[in-house]
């Protein structure tokens, strides 16, 4: 499917930006006192200056004003942030690429920092409750420096609300496309000792896509106690219930005549229908022990319980055989103590995790005999369990920031961290035991030299890592086939980033500018990897997991931030990026049905029957779904003091669909539409907005996937029935999530 350039989105979006006329003067910035800003339990420190990574905030009144349905749609301004949407709230985040290669349900290679606590869900996905941000800080290039395991591309620091401005009462609501519609109330005091809220919330949509409702409740607060003037305690709770589907991922063919996924044959998601509850507490306590030093101490204790269905019917797609069962609960503790002073700063912390996974899955429905899984009980009824396991995973961490400046221009910053990660498996139904260790180190050296007051060079040197999970190490044993083994002897993944950026306040046509841009590469090999490339491996040949795999993404990017005048403003977000396999050699694209029995004679086998493997070496290769080039551009005019108007696109160039860069999905412009007025009736504050999402309701994938050796993505005949197959593999064989077009939403506030 190709999708044509938009000529009316670029030119709406330029008249908009090109009435920025006038300007106002920029601010200088005192360099101060040196000081740590990479704390990773209470983000309270936004200042770039002495920063030696490229690093972005969105405020929470930012996230508010946006009115946005995901977080995507906040994190699409920041350059070298992608997002994969595939229904819904249910995204995946990367940075500078990374993890955009893999398939279904892995990490995603960033770490999701929610009030100082690293933390994920099921199938990598992050959730989160718009209506409880504070920031949203992105750190790019490696970070487990900071954060420990995943953090191999950076991460996402989000803090939930807190303080007296939350005073009063809030009540909201919003409805839009699809039935779609938002409720809330918010209720908050200040006091000499105590401040605090609480806000209750419900999402809930029918969904574009056939079978994608979803629902969201949320209560969630935090209470802050002032022990005295140099100390205080918060509290903070977060419980949620969600129920979403989702339906949405179906075949390039049915997408031209049955974009909402309708019909059941063109299905292609592998999981669906979650019911997650989430819980999450903690407690934090600061103490400014002097002028100077400041101890940050914080408890926390996150539950998921996620329970879902998986592995579609050949049959019947709509029926799923397997009832999964899955609870984490994430505990720690971690204190980080600061120090600053006029030439040396320094920060010691310790990070203490428990962790604990506990997954089991069921028979969904009774199973027939099957003669395709020959390794499964053939006579399995609903409700016999198919696995019954837990693993523990300790994590004992100390990690620590040494700031110090050289000369009066330039600040270096040197971070380290050891983690020492003990896993332990235990199944309850084969009584099979196992446990594994990895002590990995990680680091970041940097440095900021200012050269003039608003004119700064920075530079650094960040590693990340991903330790292996149980499963990738004892898979021979923990998911017997036969043709799988372990590989105990699985060493941790590493990414090293290279970066050098300018960032400066300036004087543009006229307007007070920021501008920051940067240039990076970031480096992994070795990386974990199936022998089997992508799910595909001939008969009699075992597969296991290895380090075998290399990436290297290099790329640039601007972001320009313009105050022209009172009532206009603009920011441009633009990243370009390349990134390229230098290690993957072990691909094999199946053709055919796999089911079958192996190809003797090809060309001329029955693919209906039979299957073939071609073998590819794909180093050198794009990839997959990292766009050259994305680029945001918003600008908003107020045309009074009560009416802001925003206008945003969204553009990405072309991009492959695949590992083996034979599917090319076209570019696409987006333009979004955004009016909000605020204001104040006595004591009461009055906000309304609109909102219009795909103002010109192009037609353009979400995400589109190609060559990952499943049935239904790799191989399947144009007029899409479920199990035909044509043994060519071309762009009627990817799998893709189209955008549901124009959106729109509406809502009003008050707070009293």
């Amino acid at each position: 499917m190709n999708i044509p350039f938009n000529r009316r989105a670029v030119y709406g979006a330029v008249v908009l930006a090109g009435a920025v006329v006038a300007g106002t003067p920029a601010l200088a910035d005192e360099l101060g006192m040196i000081q740590v800003e990479s704390t990773t339990i209470d983000d309270r420190f936004e200042q770039k200056r002495e920063e030696p990574s490229n690093i972005a905030v969105i405020s929470g009144d930012e996230v508010d004003a946006a009115h946005t349905e995901n977080i995507q749609q906040l994190l699409q301004s920041i350059p070298g942030v992608t997002t994969e949407v595939q229904a819904g709230d249910s995204i995946k985040i990367h940075i500078r690429g990374i993890e955009n290669q893999v398939y279904m349900g892995e990490k995603p290679g960033v770490a999701v920092v929610i009030d100082g606590v690293p933390v994920f869900e099921r199938t990598g996905r992050v959730n989160i409750d718009l209506d409880n941000i504070e920031s949203i800080k992105v750190v790019k290039g490696g970070a487990s420096y900071l954060f420990g395991d995943d953090a191999l591309s950076g991460a996402v620091i989000i803090t939930t609300k807190r303080g007296a401005k939350y005073k009063g009462f809030t009540v909201a609501g919003e409805r839009g496309s699809f039935d779609a519609s938002k409720t809330l109330v918010r209720a908050g005091f200040a006091e000499d000792k105590f401040a605090g809220h609480v806000q209750a919330s419900r999402r809930a949509t029918d969904g574009y896509y056939d079978d994608s409702a979803s629902e969201a409740e949320y209560v969630n607060g935090k209470l802050q106690y002032y022990i005295d003037d140099v100390s205080d305690v918060s509290f903070g709770f977060e419980r949620s219930e969600r129920n979403k589907n989702s339906h949405g991922a179906i075949t390039a063919v049915a997408a031209e005549t049955d974009p909402e996924s309708k019909d059941i044959f063109s299905y292609n998601d592998y999981a669906n229908h979650y019911d997650v509850d989430l819980a999450k507490y903690f407690v934090t306590y600061s103490r400014d022990v002097d002028a100077t030093d400041n101890l940050l101490l914080s408890l926390y204790s996150f539950r998921d319980d996620t329970l879902y269905v998986s592995k579609p019917n050949r049959n019947d797609p709509t029926l799923y055989e397997v009832l999964n069962d899955y609870e984490q609960v994430q505990n720690g503790l971690k204190s980080e103590y600061r120090s600053s002073g006029e030439q040396v700063a320094w920060m010691a912390a310790v990070d203490l995790r428990r962790n604990r996974y506990k997954n089991n899955t069921y028979n969904n429905i009774d199973i027939a005999d099957n003669p395709w899984t020959p390794w499964v009980n053939e006579s399995a009824s609903a409700g016999d369990a198919i696995s019954d396991d837990t693993t523990d995973e300790a994590v004992n961490a100390v990690y620590g920031e040494l700031k110090f400046q050289l000369s009066d221009p330039m600040t270096m910053t040197l971070n380290g961290r050891v983690d020492r990660i003990d896993l332990d498996y235990d199944s309850n139904l084969s009584a099979l035991k196992l446990e594994k260790s990895f002590t990995v180190s990680s680091w970041r050296l940097g440095g900021n030299y200012q050269v003039a007051d608003n004119r700064d060079v920075y530079a650094n040197v960040s590693t990340g890592f991903r330790a292996p999970s149980i499963n990738q190490l004892f898979a021979g044993d923990i998911s017997p086939t036969g043709t799988t083994d372990n590989n105990p002897d699985l060493k941790p993944e590493h990414a090293i980033n290279l970066e050098i950026g300018f960032r400066t306040k300036t004087m543009l046509f006229g307007a007070a500018t920021d501008i920051d841009v940067a240039v990076f590469q970031i480096d992994r090999k070795d990386y974990i990897m199936t022998t089997a490339g992508q799910y595909a491996v001939a008969d009699g040949v075992n597969t296991m997991y290895d380090n075998i795999g290399g990436v290297r993404n290099r790329g640039l990017e601007l972001s320009v931030d313009s105050q022209v005048s009172p009532e206009w403003s603009w920011n441009l977000a633009y990243t370009y990026l390349d990134a390229k396999f230098t290690d993957y050699d072990n691909f094999n694209l199946l053709l055919g049905n796999r089911y079958g029995e192996e190809c003797t004679v090809d060309p001329g086998f029955d693919p209906n029957t039979e299957y073939c493997l071609e073998h590819y070496n794909n180093e050198g290769n794009v990839v997959p779904r990292t766009p050259k080039h994305h680029m945001n551009l918003a600008a908003s005019f107020r045309p009074s003091s009560y009416w802001t108007i925003t206008a945003e696109l969204d553009a990405t160039s072309s991009y492959f669909a695949d590992e083996v860069n034979q599917v090319k999905i076209a570019g696409r412009e987006n333009v979004n539409l955004l009016v909000n007025y605020d204001r104040k009736f006595g004591d009461s504050v009055w906000s309304f907005f609109a909102r219009v999402d795909n103002l010109f309701d192009e037609t353009y994938f979400n995400t589109a996937r190609g060559g990952t050796g499943d049935s239904k993505t790799v191989d399947s005949n144009a007029d899409g029935v479920y199990d035909s197959y044509d043994g060519i593999y071309n762009s009627d064989d990817i799998s893709v999530v189209v955008n549901p077009g124009r959106v729109y939403t509406a809502g009003v506030s008050v707070k009293f």
